[in-house]
């Protein structure tokens, strides 16, 4: 990645549209769903300034993008949400958790869509595509892998809280103890073996050997949705 003020505008237009969208997904949803806290807290907006958090959102990326790292990743400040006020805490919980991921497949889809609308053939996946070609390609990509990576079944990632919404009530109980670490645990599984294997000369990245081949075949399918043969 090139890091410039072009290269902020490639990579961080995105980054400052996915994250921040996938959490006012969850604060609309919960919303809709009956629990207002999101939204009489301002959450509820597409304006990423309200969603930014410094860290996750900004130094984060901009550190993974300087230091090489074969992936991207980060987090927006999470949205509020008072699943006791849900009109069905267990099934709403999970459609609450869904809001997000499915917000980066539709934006996924949109970045496929004007990647078909702008170009007639996939010329734009070459190393010399111009500047909103890439953007529109990194848009894609990224989209796709925060979807996928949020949607590990692993609180507190959505794909947890849809778990847990589908467990028995007793197996919730014990499921949902896992939360207390945090994002250690998910990050702890992308960042330790690519540490790991960076130490001892080996790629052991799960991000390169699983998650990316996966990410590759689903931008395959919609590039192939919109008209890419």
């Amino acid at each position: 990645m090139e890091f410039s003020a072009l290269g902020l505008l490639i990579y961080g237009l995105p980054l400052l549209l996915a994250i921040p969208l996938h959490e006012a997904a969850h604060g609309w949803a919960a919303w809709k769903l009956g629990d207002p806290t999101a939204k009489y807290m301002g959450r509820v907006t597409f304006n990423p300034i309200k969603h930014i958090d410094p860290v996750g959102t900004i130094a984060l990326p901009v550190l993974l993008i300087l230091s090489g790292i074969p992936f991207v990743f980060g987090w927006a400040k999470p949205v509020p949400v008072n699943f006791a006020l849900l009109h069905k805490p267990r099934r709403d919980s999970a459609l609450v958790a869904a809001a997000g991921p499915a917000v980066n497949i539709v934006l996924a889809l949109l970045s496929a869509l004007a990647l078909r609308l702008l170009f007639d053939d996939a010329a734009f996946l070459r190393g010399d595509a111009d500047w909103w070609a890439k953007m529109l390609v990194f848009s894609l990509f990224l989209n796709l892998a925060l979807a996928i990576f949020n949607l590990m079944p692993i609180l507190p990632m959505d794909g947890g809280r849809i778990l847990n919404s589908f467990l028995p009530r007793k197996a919730s109980e014990w499921y949902s103890k896992s939360e207390r670490y945090g994002m250690t645990l998910p990050l702890a599984i992308f960042v330790i073996p690519t540490v790991l294997g960076t130490f001892f000369g080996q790629n052991w990245s799960i991000f390169s050997h699983f998650l990316a081949p996966f990410i590759q075949k689903m931008a395959i399918f919609m590039l192939e949705i919109v008209g890419f043969s």
